[in-house]
C-alpha cells in the first residue's frame, strides 16, 4: 500500500462502537422503571454473588449445580432447633398434661407433620419448581393463589414468633435495658440482611448453623434435664384431658407440617433422578430429631415449674429469662442466649426467601415486583405482627401453629390424590413446561371446591384462643382439636369425585 493510500486511511475517524456490539450496554439500555432497575442490580448481583434473580423459573435439568444431598437434613436442623420450638414444649404443661403424657405426643406428632413435609419434598427435585408453582397442577392456576397467599401469612407468623423469641433473649440478656420490642426489630433487620443472599446462601448458613444450635441445646439438657419432674401427674382427667391431648397433638403437627407448603422452594437444584426415598427420610428426619430435641427440652423444664419456684418466677417473665436462670454461671448464659437468637434469624431467612417467592406466584403481574422488593415488604409484616405479639408469645404459638396444620393437611390431601390417582404417580404426566400457562393447567373447580371443604372441617373442629369449633366444644371442658382429621377427611372425599367431574367435562 502506498504512503498515501496510509495516510489518508490514519485520517478517517475511527468507527464508534456500535451498542448493539456492548451487551452491557443493550442491557442497560432495557432498564426503564423503578422495579426494572432493581430487577437488573439483581441479577448483577446474582451473576457475581449467585444471590438467585430468577428464582420463580423452573429450575431445568441442565442448570443444576447438585447441592450436597445431606443438606437437606441439616438445613432443617438449624430451622427448626431454637427458641421457638423450645417454647412450643411448655404447652403440655399449659394445657395440664403430665410429662409421661407429653413426651410420647411430641414425638409421633412430629413425626406425623414432618411426613406430611417429607412427601411434599419429593416433588420439589422431579418438577424443578416451587411448592406453588406444583400446586397448580392440581388446585388449578388461579385457585393456586390461596396457597400463595396463606403461605405469605404463614411465613409472616412463623417469622414473627422467632422475632419475639429472640427479642425475649436479647431483653434477658440485658437486663431489660433493650425492651422485647427493640429486640423484635433487631433480629428481624439481621434476618432482612441475610435474607438477599438468596437460596445458595440461605443454604449455606442453615448447612452449618445447627451444630452451634445442638451443642447449645446439649448445654441446657445437662444443667436441666435433671430437673424434669416425670412422677407429677398431669391436672386434667377425663374427656378434658382427652380433648387437650388432641388440641397439643393439633399444635405439634401443625408445627412440622407448616413446611410442607414451601419445602419444594429448596429441592429445586438437585438432580432430577434422586431418590425419592432419600429426599423423603431425609427431609422427615431431618425435621423431626432437632424439632424434639428442642420441645422436649422445653416439656422437661416445665415439668419442674411447679417444684421449683425460682424457674416458675422466672418463666413468668418471659423465656429468655428462664433459661437465663438455668444456665450457669450467667455470664455464660448470656452468651448462649445471644448465639441463640441466630437459631432464630436462620428460620427467618427461610421464612423471608419464600415468603417472597409465594407473594410473586400470587399473580403473574406481581411477578414482575422483583424479589429483593417482596422481601422487604414481608419485614415490615413481620415487624408489626411480632411487635403486637411480643406479650403473648405462648398464645401466639397455640393458635398460629393450628392453624398452619390445618390448611397444610387440605394442601398435602389434595396433591397426594392428584399425584397417586390421577397422574398415576409419574411426573412423566405432567407438563413441566405449562408451569405458567393457564390455559394448560386445570381449572381449578374441583381443587377450590375440596380446599373449601376441608375449611369446612378447620371451623367446626378448631380449639382456638377466642374460637372452639362446635364439634371441638364437645370434647371435654376445653375442648379437642379434631380440625386436623376432618380437614383430611373433608378435602379427600370432595376432592376425588370433583376431579373426575372436572376432568370429564372440563378436559384438564
Amino acid at each position: 500500500m502506498s504512503t498515501t493510500e496510509d495516510m489518508e486511511k490514519k485520517l478517517q475517524p475511527e468507527p464508534a462502537v456500535s451498542p448493539i456490539d456492548d451487551p452491557e450496554s443493550v442491557e442497560k439500555q432495557k432498564v426503564r422503571g423503578f422495579f426494572a432497575t432493581i430487577r437488573y442490580y439483581e441479577e448483577f448481583l446474582d451473576r457475581k454473588l449467585g444471590i438467585e434473580s430468577n428464582s420463580l423459573d423452573r429450575v431445568l435439568p441442565e442448570n443444576r449445580d447438585s447441592p450436597s444431598s445431606v443438606v437437606m437434613a441439616l438445613m432443617w436442623a438449624s430451622a427448626t432447633m431454637n427458641i421457638s420450638c423450645f417454647s412450643t414444649g411448655f404447652l403440655g404443661n399449659e394445657f395440664g398434661l403430665s410429662l409421661g403424657q407429653t413426651i410420647p405426643i411430641v414425638i409421633f406428632a412430629t413425626l406425623l407433620g414432618a411426613a406430611v413435609t417429607g412427601w411434599c419434598a419429593t416433588m420439589g427435585p422431579g418438577t424443578g419448581l416451587r411448592q406453588v408453582a406444583i400446586s397448580r397442577y392440581s388446585l388449578g392456576f388461579y385457585p393456586s393463589s390461596i396457597i400463595a397467599l396463606l403461605n405469605v401469612i404463614e411465613q409472616l407468623g412463623w417469622a414473627s414468633v422467632n422475632c419475639i423469641t429472640g427479642g425475649l433473649a436479647l431483653s434477658a440478656v440485658s437486663n431489660g435495658h433493650v425492651s422485647v420490642a427493640v429486640g423484635v426489630v433487631i433480629v428481624a433487620c439481621i434476618s432482612l440482611l441475610f435474607s438477599f443472599v438468596g437460596l445458595r446462601g440461605v443454604l449455606l448458613y442453615e448447612k452449618y448453623a445447627w451444630i452451634l444450635f445442638f451443642i447449645i441445646f446439649m448445654i441446657i439438657y445437662g444443667e436441666a434435664a435433671h430437673r424434669a419432674n416425670l412422677s407429677a401427674p398431669a391436672t386434667v382427667t377425663g374427656m378434658t384431658r382427652s380433648g387437650n391431648v388432641l388440641s397439643l397433638i393439633s399444635v405439634v403437627y401443625g408445627s412440622s407440617a407448616s413446611w410442607s407448603s414451601i419445602v419444594s422452594d429448596f429441592y429445586v437444584h438437585y438432580p432430577v433422578d434422586t431418590p425419592k426415598i432419600k429426599v423423603f427420610l431425609y427431609t422427615t428426619f431431618g425435621i423431626t430429631i432437632p424439632t424434639c430435641i428442642g420441645m422436649l427440652l422445653g416439656a422437661c423444664i416445665s415439668s419442674a415449674l411447679g417444684t421449683n419456684p425460682e424457674w416458675a418466677t422466672a418463666y413468668e417473665s418471659g423465656i429468655g429469662e428462664i433459661l437465663k436462670t438455668i444456665i450457669y454461671p450467667s455470664g455464660f448464659a448470656k452468651l448462649l442466649l445471644v448465639l441463640l437468637v441466630l437459631s432464630g434469624i436462620g428460620v427467618n431467612c427461610i421464612a423471608i426467601y419464600s415468603g417472597a417467592l409465594s407473594a410473586q406466584l400470587f399473580a403473574p403481574s406481581f411477578a414482575k415486583v422483583p424479589r429483593i422488593a417482596w422481601s422487604i415488604v414481608v419485614f415490615g409484616g413481620i415487624l408489626a405482627i411480632g411487635i403486637a405479639g411480643r406479650d403473648h408469645l405462648l398464645d401466639v404459638l397455640e393458635n398460629f401453629l393450628s392453624l398452619l396444620g390445618y390448611w397444610n393437611t387440605s394442601f398435602f390431601a389434595i396433591l397426594f390424590i392428584e399425584h397417586y390417582y390421577f397422574r398415576n404417580g409419574s411426573l412423566a404426566n405432567y407438563d413441566l413446561d405449562a408451569w405458567n400457562t393457564p390455559s394448560k393447567m386445570p381449572v381449578g373447580y374441583a381443587g377450590l371446591t375440596a380446599f373449601l371443604c376441608g375449611a369446612a372441617g378447620w371451623i367446626i373442629g378448631m380449639v382456638e384462643t377466642y374460637y372452639v369449633g362446635v364439634l371441638a366444644a364437645k370434647i371435654g371442658a376445653d375442648g379437642g382439636d379434631i380440625a386436623n382429621e376432618l380437614a383430611l377427611v373433608f378435602t379427600s372425599v370432595s376432592y376425588l369425585p370433583l376431579r373426575v367431574l372436572e376432568l370429564k367435562y372440563v378436559g384438564r
